[in-house]
């Protein structure tokens, strides 16, 4: 899938959301993140997302210097966005039954809005590859979706139980988010969630 192809899924999306048009800087990264997460870090280019928005390529570096200051910027802004989700979803719950399935309903809607998986993820698959910013900002994401899942974990388990129930629900989630798009069939992430969510 070329850059050019997935241009008019963030124009859609983003237009919707009030009566904003979206400036170039927005759909610059709308554009890199539908790429990224569908074809990994290397399916973007300066060069290709300048041809996809119909600007020069010096127009894309005056917004971002490098390439890795543009993953940076999205993983930054996707890990916001996913934490705006979560907190409002987790509103108002009052045990980790409901933290746990306010979690997972996030990363449902995640794929399903999307049609792709997270974008953590992916870049994840690929940090051996990735400059070390953007691994970082990586990691960060992660860490603060472990630190989440631990804080929601039953109040009656230990520190070193509620880390490994943690990282145990966060990789299954991942998988699971990969599997279903993979198969395109979203009750393979449901079923996976379902199993998650009895083994509290």
């Amino acid at each position: 899938m070329t850059l050019a192809a997935v241009k008019p899924i963030y124009w859609q999306v983003n237009t919707q959301v009030g009566d904003q048009v979206p400036d170039t800087r927005e759909i610059l990264m709308d554009t890199a993140e539908r790429s990224i997460r569908l074809g990994g870090y290397n399916a973007v280019s300066f060069r290709e997302l300048a041809d996809a928005l119909g600007i020069k390529s010096a127009s894309v570096h005056y917004y971002f210097r490098k390439k890795e200051d543009l993953g940076v910027a999205l993983v930054d802004r996707y890990s916001q966005r996913f934490f705006a989700v979560l907190e409002k979803r987790a509103d108002g719950a009052r045990t980790a039954e409901a933290l746990l399935d306010a979690y997972c309903q996030t990363y449902r809607t995640a794929l399903t809005s999307s049609d792709a998986i997270c974008l953590c993820g992916m870049l994840g698959a690929e940090t051996s590859g990735l400059p070390d910013a953007v691994s970082s900002a990586v990691r960060t994401f992660f860490r603060a979706n472990l630190e989440w899942l631990v804080d929601a974990m039953p109040k009656g388990l230990d520190p070193a139980a509620k880390t490994a129930r943690a990282s145990h629900v966060l990789a299954a989630l991942q998988g699971a988010m990969m599997l279903s798009h993979n198969m395109d069939d979203i009750s393979v992430f449901d079923a996976a969630a379902e199993v998650v969510k009895a083994g509290l």
